[in-house]
């Protein structure tokens, strides 16, 4: 099969600043900075870095799944399950922007703002942690639709899809909220920065392997 319209568009702006709208995304990670540099201040006077890992466990756990995505197209040399073309300031891989990788880098910190300390609290009959990732996934999914029918987000396989978004639920966003309080709630530092580091080194490794092979998709040189 032949690639995709949005494929080719997203790999023909691959790594490339976006002279139009790119300035946009210097106050973008000003913001990022600032957040995390609020967060790990509170944390080095209350000793308590679970908000912290847990902004890191969502951005590593989203980085692996773009990088999985952006294989996808080198094996069907078509699509990926998600395509990312256009309206970006820099495309850093054929489904994942920098705009969307800095919404993933605070995302981990909003959802660990709305967990309850107490861990037994029920929501509408579930246990909260559970309850809080089922509603934060619903959220994004409904998100990720309004930008697929604005053309933002393109997506070409019938499971992976509007109107059947099972898949896009339970791989695309529920893991990554379920990783998330699940260090938050870890009773240790050392065991949150072993999990992370699990998670980053996963996907240092993943990007030795590919980046260096020059499969479109993940490297565009």
């Amino acid at each position: 099969m032949a690639p995709t319209a949005a494929s080719l568009e997203a790999l023909s702006k691959l790594r490339e600043l976006n002279s139009e709208n790119g300035w946009y995304i210097i106050p973008l990670l000003a913001i990022v900075l600032y957040i995390y540099g609020t967060e790990i201040k509170a944390a080095r006077e209350t000793g308590n870095w679970s908000i912290v890992f847990a902004g890191l466990t969502v951005l590593g756990l989203d980085l692996i799944n773009e990088i999985w995505n952006g294989l996808v197209f080198v094996a069907t040399n078509y699509s990926a399950f998600w395509t990312t073309p256009g309206a970006s300031a820099y495309i850093i891989l054929i489904g994942w922007n920098i705009e969307i990788a800095f919404m993933f880098s605070i995302a981990g910190i909003t959802f660990a703002k709305f967990l309850s300390e107490d861990k037994s609290k029920k929501i509408l009959g579930l246990p909260n942690r559970w309850a809080m990732a089922i509603g934060f996934t619903l959220f994004c999914v409904i998100v990720e639709i309004f930008l697929n029918v604005g053309n933002y987000l393109i997506w070409e396989y019938w499971w992976w899809h509007w109107y059947n978004p099972i898949l896009i639920f339970l791989i695309g966003y529920f893991h990554f909220f379920v990783g998330a309080f699940y260090v938050y709630d870890l009773p240790e530092k050392k065991k949150k920065v072993r999990v992370v580091g699990l998670i980053y080194a996963i996907s240092i490794v993943l990007l030795c392997i590919f980046l260096p092979l020059g499969l479109a998709g993940i490297i565009n040189f």
